[in-house]
């Protein structure tokens, strides 16, 4: 029987946070999700089981609510190297969940980069 898409995705997603665990065990990961219609980000410690800072494009600050795009990423990860800076985190791994390395998630990435977080 074939898998449906949403078990694939599942299925990806955890093959790349399971890899990513093993390599890098006690740094905070960066973990994102986008949809159809937005992006966020968090940077959660999964030691004690909190989340350290949080951006999303669905905040009124960041100026691009309802935008899913290149831009509205790149702003949200400029929020989230920020916000950490201030949570005293200065490198995570990036857990890109089941979405591939290129377009937004890349864009968030190079920002957050940019921003002083050490991914």
């Amino acid at each position: 029987m074939a898998l449906s898409k949403r078990e694939l995705f599942q299925k990806r997603r955890m093959r790349v946070r399971n890899k990513l665990r093993k390599v890098n065990a006690g740094r905070p990961r960066l973990s994102v999700h986008r949809s159809g219609k937005n992006i966020s980000v968090q940077l959660i410690d999964d030691v004690n089981g909190v989340t350290l800072a949080s951006a999303s494009s669905l905040e009124k600050a960041l100026g691009v609510v309802g935008k899913n795009n290149v831009d509205a990423a790149g702003k949200v990860g400029s929020a989230i190297a920020e916000r950490a800076k201030k949570a005293g985190v200065t490198e995570a791994y990036f857990d890109r969940g089941g979405f591939l390395f290129h377009g937004k998630v890349k864009a968030l990435a190079d920002a957050a980069r940019e921003g002083g977080l050490k991914i």
